[in-house]
Parts: structure tokens; sequence; C-alpha cells
């Protein structure tokens, strides 16, 4: 199997993996099941990010325990549309631009996100965030909630205009891991002055 075809095998089981999360009456049950999963596809699959000599001892992404009052409900108002443009080594430049923006985490995490389009073919969300565990705690460059030309895509926006978002999905991009990737960080309007302790954290020394 070439890597091409490891890649779209991947992104399938990621894809999979989102639709049993977005379809499951339990969030708890879901997220045990995404750290279950990714722990699996860390450890077993050819396109870890994980380096392959360390693969056989890694135990699996590192989380904090779920935590129910991290999953929240926001509006999201339209904004005025700004192209960013990153530079991602090999891949070349990722064009994005702003679209939306959340209204209903300040209260609880001390600020609010913007939302991204990735533009190319076919394009998709992105939602990038920081905040005061970053570089402690967790990942000093961020952490990603949604991405969803990857698969990483926890619902639409619903009727009624709000979104839910379940910080206990956060996960570190794959630069975290491995210099052998160039990931878009999150841009400094997207840090929360709040501590979310929910999702992917640095491992805790024993």
């Amino acid at each position: 199997m070439n890597e091409t075809i490891q890649l779209w095998e991947w992104r399938e089981k990621i894809a999979n993996l989102y639709y049993e999360i977005r379809t499951s009456k339990d969030a708890a049950a879901a997220w045990q099941l995404w750290r279950d999963t990714r722990s699996t596809m860390f450890r077993d699959h050819p396109q870890s990010p994980i380096e392959p000599a360390d693969r056989m001892t890694f135990e699996g992404p590192t989380t904090f325990p779920y935590d129910p009052s991290l999953r929240l409900t926001v509006q999201l108002a339209p904004v005025a549309s700004e192209q960013i443009t990153v530079a991602t080594g090999l891949d070349g430049d990722l064009s994005m631009h702003t679209f939306a923006r959340t209204s209903g985490l300040e209260a609880r995490l001390g600020g609010e996100l913007t939302l991204y389009w990735i533009e190319g073919y076919g394009g998709g969300v992105f939602l990038p965030f920081a905040d005061a565990t970053s570089g402690t705690e967790t990942y000093g460059g961020g952490r990603y909630l949604l991405d969803t030309i990857k698969g990483a895509d926890l619902g639409i926006v619903g009727p009624d205009g709000t979104l839910v978002l379940d910080f206990n999905f956060s996960y570190f991009p794959s630069c975290a891991y491995s210099p052998r990737y160039v990931c878009p960080l999150a841009p400094s309007g997207n840090r929360l002055k709040g501590a979310v302790r929910a999702g992917e954290r640095l491992p805790i020394s024993k």
C-alpha cells in the first residue's frame, strides 16, 4: 500500500470516527471512543504523526478527564472576510479567510473565537485556538477543535443558529509530535484568557 492510499485510509478512519461522535447520544462515551480510536491509530497506522521508532511504546495522546462543563453552545456572528496565508513547507501556502465569530464563550473562557474557511478545492472549516494552558499544560502552538477538510467535524450549525463546541475533543496539530510537519497555528485573535483543561494535553511527568 503506497503512502497516498495509506493517507486516504487514515482520513477515512478519522471521518468515520467523527461521524460516530456526531451521531452519539452520549457525549462522554463518544469522547472515550475518540480517545481510544486515536490511541490505536497513533500506535498502529503508517500515517501516524508519531515517529516510527516510538510507535510501539506510545501509549496514546494524553488527555484531561472529560469535563461536561466545557461542552458549550455558541451563536455564530458573521464577520468581514480577512484573508490569511500560512506557509506550510512542502505543501505550499495555505490560504484561508475569516467568516464567523462565536458569541457565548466569554463568560466561561474569557474570550471568543474566529472560525476560518480554508480555501482551495472543496474548502472546509478550521477552528484553531490557544488558551491559558498553552505552553505549560498543552502544546504551545495551540490546539485544533475543527478541521473539516481532514475529517475533524463535530457538527453543523443548528436551525436556531447555534453551534456546540465540545472542547473535550481539542487536539494537538501533527507538528506537536514531529518536525516532519508544518502546521497552521492559532492566530493571536484566537487566544482565550481562560484555561481550557479539556481535550489533549502534554504528558504528566512521572
